[in-house]
């Protein structure tokens, strides 16, 4: 079994490759543009939360790479998805899409810890968020009595994300009235299949953001990650209405774990997040491989660690990008 200093000294952080064109880096992945229209992104084991990349976590870019592959493959009927390749368990070729400027938020709990989210707009006492109205009296993690969206620009590393209302989306042209119909039927359907499997795990898949492109007919497709811990959140079912009843957080398996760790010891848009512990990392890692075990069926593989995990990648990297790698 590996240790826990082993485990955290072997994350991936350092995901790039000079021998690949176009790189960019986002807060958790590393992106090359290739030269025949397809896109490498590599799953790293960086860890973001409140905009701010804070630490690694053990195997987490693999459990990220591993469920969106899973959640691409089941719902590849509902709508189109960038995958193409899958030449490691922490990367993805896929297709190069352009990207719109969104992120597709579909809530159905009235939850959330971040400044966007419609818990905290609420307890601030907005009744009126993202063009949607909200009655007085709700209580943290309540079912909506309907699922909505609330969508947001996309924040580039180390900026926010912000509210944006159909009607703002519409007035700056960023989509027309039908392609805006036509991403809500898109997202609720990917979110209604998420539900369905969850559930079927004994899960709640309580919200999610999606991110689209559209490729060269113009045609919607679905990229970056979908239904993973780092961009939903998750509750175990059976424990879900005694701690609404004692108003208790819900027993989750996603991301919401570390922002509530934060949030608790300090306000992280105006203090300095402190360090976050080994063993509050560890815990973090397991509930992450415990959401893909439970959603897919399928035990966790670990990757070896006999070997720096950037050495592998670049390995299995030159095996299938031959041009780039001599």
């Amino acid at each position: 079994m590996i240790n826990t200093k082993t485990a955290i000294s072997n994350c991936l952080t350092d995901a790039i490759f000079d021998e690949l064109p176009g790189h960019f880096t986002g807060k958790v992945r590393e992106s090359y543009n290739l030269r025949d229209g397809r896109r490498v992104m590599i799953a790293t084991d960086r860890q973001s939360a409140f905009d701010y990349v804070l630490a690694a976590v053990p195997h987490k870019g693999q459990v990220l790479n591993q469920t969106a592959t899973f959640w691409f493959e089941k719902t590849s009927d509902i709508c189109a998805n960038h995958l193409l390749e899958i030449p490691d368990p922490n990367v993805v070729i896929v297709k190069n899409l352009n990207m719109l400027p969104l992120e597709m938020v579909v809530r159905a709990y009235m939850t959330g810890s971040t400044e966007t989210s419609i818990w905290q707009m609420y307890n601030r006492g907005n009744r009126e968020m993202y063009g949607l109205n909200f009655p007085d009296g709700m209580v943290k993690n309540q079912k909506l009595t309907k699922t909505i969206l609330t969508p947001t620009t996309k924040g580039d590393a180390g900026n926010h994300d912000t509210p944006i209302t159909p009607t703002e989306i519409i007035k700056r042209e960023i989509l027309t009235p039908a392609q805006w119909d036509e991403l809500v039927e898109l997202s609720l359907a990917l979110f209604a299949r998420g539900q369905d499997i969850a559930k079927a795990n004994g899960l709640i898949l309580v919200d999610t953001k999606y991110e689209f492109g559209l490729d060269t007919n113009g045609r919607f497709t679905l990229a970056d990650e979908i239904h993973t811990p780092d961009s939903s959140r998750y509750w175990i079912a059976d424990t879900y209405e005694r701690n609404l009843k004692a108003r208790a957080n819900p027993d989750s398996l996603d991301k919401e774990f570390l922002r509530l760790w934060i949030t608790s010891r300090c306000d992280p848009y105006n203090e300095p997040i402190p360090d976050i512990p080994d063993d509050t990392i560890m815990t973090f890692a397991h509930k992450y491989i415990q959401l893909y075990e439970r959603v897919t069926g399928e035990q966790f593989l670990r990757a070896p660690m006999d070997r720096p995990v950037k050495e592998r990648i670049r390995e299995n990297l030159a095996k299938t990008l031959t041009e780039y790698f001599f």
